[in-house]
């Protein structure tokens, strides 16, 4: 496979034109095919690039490269056979301990302003009760070493690693074999960077940890890291923090987010899981330039809203999932607004779900194309309530004779197959075979009923052109 990657420039911001980038875009979907995820970044300075090799778009992906960090240049050596314990505890403040290739008993606690350092050979091993290593110093750093296994106890939220100190990074870090993975409670200004979190494929979601918790945790970063099959990335009870440049493959949630307002998601992978995104219960977040494909299954969601306002979600490809958007009774306070702008939306079953209302949701420069249904109601909703304005539709029957990109006449959404779901939800199994789609065009055919009108565009986009928006750096024009 032919992977091209750049580390030494910034970030680099492409724009793309959504034509031209459909098959990178089923690329990122490559792991619901079956094929293995391959992921490529710098975890202090990533790209992540789609790059199609051979006919088939989903034979290719992005690879993720795990960078080691740097050893320190004073670091004093640890002794095998001595305790790693006594050797962290006399160490002064400042300094440094690097581990050489082996495995250290844990349980180890750092709770002073040290560099603990190794390479992925050097093995912090559980013994298999509680925490493993747990970081209570502030100031401190962990860094490059494995941590393997953790105590099975969920009610004791047993972690590979816990974190409870301000001002922290734990960066480039193996874990592997544990309940939870790196769990951060009630913290401020920690670095969560480029570490590798693998979890625990062959058994039920349920019976897994999260592979990383927030949990009362302010203005911290999570970034560059790899988590693959966990249950979730929590961010729970956590305000000002930034989730960015991450890989979450096979989980159930990417991320979830509850009663954490003022948050930052940026530029993630979400590929494989039962859902990329939930909001709930949370205010004032951005979710700007992320890639969220294969979320599938009957709970099956690309972005989920539940009682949620002030949520911008832009420049974000939603790809073969389920359902594309699900809102949920959001916003709930009467003075918030959600805006949904420069978003693709592409072979969903339902691309935009409303349940309970729809008011105050504002669809911008949107392209749908290539799904089943492109707005289902359910419980008495009306997504006429919702603002439509310059969204692009593949089935806009439209014209545009003053030649400015939009639609000389509004696009209107009625189907009789989607209010009969909207109606009767169990009808949802038979979306996509011969009797629903019986059903639209009978009624095209001959209109004997009038199917009640789904939404309204005033101005639709006559064609998916992007060229002038910019995906957050997610694929390159090229």
């Amino acid at each position: 496979m032919s992977v091209k990657s750049t580390t030494s420039s910034p970030r680099r911001r492409g724009t793309w034109r959504l034509a031209r980038c459909l098959p990178a875009l089923v690329a990122a979907a490559v792991v619901a095919t079956g094929a293995a995820p391959v992921v490529a970044a710098d975890p202090h300075d990533a790209v992540y690039e789609p790059v199609h090799t051979g006919a088939n778009p989903a034979a290719s992906a992005v690879r993720w490269t795990r960078v080691q960090p740097p050893r320190p240049e004073r670091c004093e050596e640890a002794t095998p056979g001595v305790p790693l314990q006594s050797q962290i505890d006399a160490l002064p403040d400042g300094t440094a301990l690097c581990l050489p290739p082996g495995r250290y008993p844990g349980t180890v606690t750092v709770s002073h302003p040290i560099t603990l350092w190794g390479t992925p050979e050097a093995v912090i091993v559980s013994s298999r009760v509680g925490s493993t290593v747990h970081l209570t110093g502030s100031g401190a750093r962990l860094a490059g070493f494995t941590i393997d296994g953790s105590g099975t106890r969920f009610d004791t939220v047993d972690a590979a690693l816990k974190v409870t100190a301000e001002d922290v990074i734990v960066e480039g870090l193996v874990v592997e074999n544990a309940t939870f993975g790196i769990l951060v409670e009630r913290s401020r200004r920690v670095t969560v960077r480029g570490n590798d979190v693998v979890g625990h494929s062959d058994v039920a979601f349920g019976l897994r940890g999260d592979g990383i918790r927030l949990w009362e945790t302010y203005d911290s970063v999570v970034e560059h890291n790899r988590l693959t099959d966990s249950r979730d990335m929590v961010v729970w009870y956590s305000r000002g923090n930034r989730i960015e440049h991450n890989l979450v493959v096979r989980g159930r949630y990417g991320t979830h987010f509850m009663y954490s307002h003022d948050n930052q998601v940026v530029r993630n992978r979400y590929v494989d899981n039962v859902v990329g995104v939930f909001v709930m219960y949370s205010r004032d977040l951005n979710l700007d330039g992320n890639v969220l494909a294969g979320s599938g299954g009957a709970a099956g969601m690309g972005i989920g809203l539940k009682e949620s306002g002030n949520v911008r979600v832009t420049g974000n490809a939603l790809i073969r999932d389920t359902v594309g958007i699900y809102v949920d009774t959001s916003p709930l306070n009467e003075a918030d607004h959600n805006h949904f702008e420069r978003n693709a939306i592409r072979f969903a079953a339902s691309a935009v779900v409303f349940h309970g209302r729809a008011s105050r949701n504002h669809f911008t420069d949107n392209s749908f194309r290539d799904n089943l249904t492109q707005v289902e109601c359910r419980g008495g909703t009306d997504a006429r309530d919702a603002e439509w304005r310059g969204n692009d539709f593949d089935d806009y029957a439209g014209y545009d004779f003053d030649g400015d990109g939009y639609g000389d006449v509004p696009y209107e959404l009625r189907s009789m197959s989607a209010n009969l779901i909207g109606h009767h939800p169990g009808l949802a199994y038979f979306r996509g075979g011969l009797a629903l789609f019986a059903v639209d065009t009978v009624n095209h055919v001959l209109p004997l009923f009038h199917p009640t009108t789904l939404l309204i565009d005033p101005r639709p986009r006559m064609r998916s052109d992007f060229s002038d928006v910019e995906m957050a750096g997610n694929f390159d024009a090229d």
